[in-house]
């Protein structure tokens, strides 16, 4: 039986026009009702992920949510932090540099200063958009070395991007964990953290076995988590690597495929077993 769901946000929960269909917040509530745990793990900061948890009635002391692809692991309501995982400000230094070197743009994710970018840009105003928060300009030369960093990301159009990404040095993905949320968006985070370990911390916590945990995504930030659970999901949308290490392919997020799972592998069963 399946006592823990993590939903990848983008491409997964959401629909193309970003909302929750009627039939997907049936699925989440019904399973919650049942004791399964919901937990959106997802890119964004807490911020633009809190409309969605008071949608989706996630905002009591049972509920868990995870931001910064991994980065922060906390209650949603008594703000307990089951897992953290930062880089720091040296770090943000070192990797605008070589943004720099390969000609995109830079911003970054401070506990303190919120979404800090040496210079604007359309990427970096989009993501500030989506998660409804103010872009800070800051020349990254301000921070101090040891100052907490939550994740730092290359952002700039899909081709000029890919090129970058090709031209990356072999010893950032050693130092890094390093994934590709969008095509305009390069992630770097601090090497322990992912969105896998992020979902293995909390399933710890609650005392969930991992082959009771089930989650879905589309991306190449989902990856880990996709591989940890014991059901990994792909959206019909999602990746090649990502359908490569899946257990399950599910219908797209236009198509409510996320339901799907909830209806087929925790309600069903739930009925199942009476």
């Amino acid at each position: 039986m399946y006592k823990l769901i993590a939903l990848d946000m983008d491409g997964t929960l959401l629909s193309p026009d970003g909302t929750i269909s009627a039939r997907t917040q049936r699925a989440i509530r019904a399973a919650k009702a049942q004791g399964v745990y919901v937990v959106l793990a997802t890119g964004r900061p807490l911020e633009g992920v809190q409309r969605y948890l008071a949608e989706l009635d996630m905002e009591t002391d049972n509920d868990f949510v995870l931001c910064y692809n991994g980065g922060l692991v906390q209650n949603v309501k008594t703000q307990k932090i089951i897992n953290s995982e930062l880089l720091s400000g040296i770090d943000a230094k070192n990797l605008e540099s070589l943004a720099n070197d390969l000609h995109v743009h830079v911003h970054a994710f401070s506990p303190t200063r919120g979404l800090i970018t040496p210079e604007n840009s359309h990427y970096t105003q989009h993501e500030a958009d989506i998660n409804e928060i103010a872009v800070v300009e800051c020349n990254f030369n301000k921070l101090t070395n040891d100052e907490a960093i939550l994740k730092v990301m290359m952002i700039d159009e899909p081709e000029v991007l890919s090129q970058a990404i090709a031209q990356l040095p072999e010893f950032l993905y050693d130092k890094y964990t390093v994934v590709q949320s969008t095509p305009f968006f390069l992630e770097f985070l601090n090497k322990e953290c992912n969105k896998g370990v992020g979902i293995a911390a909390l399933a710890n916590y609650l005392d969930i076995k991992q082959e009771e945990v089930i989650c879905m995504g589309d991306a190449g930030n989902d990856y880990h988590m996709v591989e940890y659970a014991g059901l990994g999901v792909a959206m019909a949308n999602a990746s090649q690597d990502l359908k490569a290490i899946a257990n399950v392919i599910t219908h797209s997020n236009a198509d409510d495929g996320v339901a799907h799972i909830i209806e087929e592998y925790v309600l069903k069963s739930s009925i199942k077993a009476i």
